[in-house]
């Protein structure tokens, strides 16, 4: 994987005005190439999953456009707003700020369908050759769109991720447990993958948009960020990542105003673990049944060697018990005083060796089924991209 340790915008932030990002053009020698016909440039879709958003919606679409505005020279853009059942102002403050801007479309969920289901309904409206998934809140700043667009171009991979984790990125005024979460989460998830992505739960990315639309997504609410990548990594597709800077916004007030409270985490912790561990057994069901298996194993084989240990005790004592020129005492007599003197041993061993063979086979069965799954998927990806090229 090649890593890029720093940002290659072709825009500055200026914060001189109100509180919003100014972006100045950087002279090169892609910005010169505007004799482009408009219609040859590359659409891009921003999509953008909103839920109770209105404080902050309408300065960052704002911030938002006129970045995009600055990129026009090279793409095409248009930014899709998803408002997910709102229930404060979030949809009509969307819908007015859509009337000013002929590139920005404004879809509705009369409920909160979560977050993957607000990202599979801007996925379906989007039109452009690339989509980029992008957080309202500007979390990450809206700068890490082109840097986002360079690698796919440059690169050719099907997904880009923006990551905080990997050499080069960082995470700021994020809250702790929050930013602890998401840390071992990622390397969880990094470590059943199996891949060098260091950000897989990360939702700023950008996708091939003819790749993504051929994944058949399920996923409701957080855990569809890492379900993109497992079903590209079932296809074998290239995915890499760029150095990003999370940073969390303080809402900006007048002087005027109160100061508001810290901004805390709306992230539902217990769902977010339960998701990790869920998309950790999807990655690799190995690490879940045959490991613990053979730590059972383990404990199984030390009670045996105890059980040997108490057998040879308890037969040594019969034997040395027997009048001489008597025959040997019964190895089931001397297993039997064994049991009687030493009951835990066999009962703890017994236990242990029936869990690791249970582990072990669910195991097997769990690993067998992701075989299928991924033979299944990857046929029904095959005939699906076969029926979109006839039509």
């Amino acid at each position: 994987m090649v890593l890029e340790s720093a940002p290659s915008s072709r825009f500055k932030p200026d914060p001189r005005q109100n509180g919003l990002r100014q972006y100045e053009p950087i002279a090169t020698l892609e910005s010169l190439d505007s004799d482009r016909p408009l219609e040859l440039r590359p659409l891009v879709s921003i999509v953008l999953p909103a839920y109770n958003e209105s404080a902050i919606l309408t300065q960052n679409l704002q911030e938002i456009c006129q970045y995009l505005d600055r990129l026009t020279d090279e793409y095409r853009w248009q930014v899709i707003v998803v408002n997910d059942g709102s229930r404060d102002n979030t949809g009509e403050l969307a819908d007015a700020f859509a009337r000013t801007r002929p590139e920005v479309e404004v879809v509705h969920h009369r409920r909160n369908g979560g977050l993957g289901q607000a990202l599979r309904t801007g996925f379906a409206q989007s039109r452009g050759d690339y989509i980029v998934t992008l957080d309202l809140d500007l979390s990450y700043s809206p700068d890490h769109v082109e840097r986002l667009l360079d690698k796919i171009r440059q690169s050719g991979a099907k997904i880009v991720v923006a990551s905080p984790y990997m050499r080069g990125g960082k995470a700021s005024n994020v809250p702790w447990m929050r930013l602890m979460l998401s840390v071992w989460a990622n390397r969880f998830l990094s470590i059943a993958a199996r891949q060098s992505i260091s950000t897989l739960t990360g939702m700023v990315r950008v996708y091939d948009a003819e790749f993504l639309k051929m994944l058949n997504l399920r996923s409701k609410g957080m855990d569809i960020n890492p379900e993109v990548v497992h079903k590209a990594m079932l296809l074998d597709a290239p995915i890499e990542e760029i150095p990003a800077h999370l940073h969390w916004l303080e809402p900006a007030l007048d002087n005027a105003q109160p100061k508001p409270p810290r901004r805390k985490s709306s992230m539902r912790i217990f769902r977010h673990i339960w998701a990790t561990f869920y998309y950790g057994f999807v990655f690799r069901p190995v690490m879940f049944f045959i490991i613990p298996s053979l730590f059972f194993f383990g404990l199984a084989l030390y009670s045996i060697f105890w059980m040997l240990i108490h057998w040879w005790t308890s037969y040594q004592v019969l034997f040395d018990s027997l009048p001489t020129g008597d025959r040997l005492p019964s190895p089931t007599h001397a297993i039997a005083i064994a049991f009687q003197n030493n009951p835990h041993t066999f009962i703890i061993g017994g236990m242990v060796l029936m869990l690791g063979i249970q582990l072990f086979s669910l195991g097997v069965l769990a690993v067998q089924n992701k075989r299928y799954f991924e033979e299944v998927f990857y046929l029904g990806t095959a005939i699906y991209r076969a029926s979109s090229r006839r039509s």
